[in-house]
């Protein structure tokens, strides 16, 4: 029994380095195909937006990224769609997004 046992700890431990190995190459291909639909994203939205509407989806992202993900997204959709016309200049967007968030009415109170 006790010369089993040093094969088995040698199978285990093999078997755990084969499933480190694993690992790590599923999470470099997963990291790599991000990468890529990055890449693929960002050279659609130089087609689909002008420099100035990117430069406003930019700074909205810094204030409210989930609303100019979505709002980029949808845009991006409707251009490849041939739903919208390409390139979306600022004006358009700036349209896009006063629809999809009013400007709220500030009230100022002084004491």
């Amino acid at each position: 029994m006790q010369a089993d046992q040093p094969s088995s700890d040698e199978e285990l431990q093999e078997l755990l380095r084969r499933r480190e190995q694993e690992l790590a190459r599923s999470s470099a291909r997963e990291a790599e195909e991000k990468a890529r639909q990055n890449a693929q994203k960002k050279a659609l939205a130089r087609l689909v937006f002008t420099p100035e509407a990117r430069q406003r989806l930019s700074n909205l992202k810094l204030v409210k990224p989930e609303l100019a993900s979505q709002v980029e997204e949808y845009l991006m959709a409707l251009a490849q769609q041939g739903k919208i016309a390409v390139p979306v200049d600022d004006d358009t967007l700036k349209e896009v997004l006063e629809k999809v968030q009013p400007k709220r009415d500030m009230k100022i109170w002084r004491l």
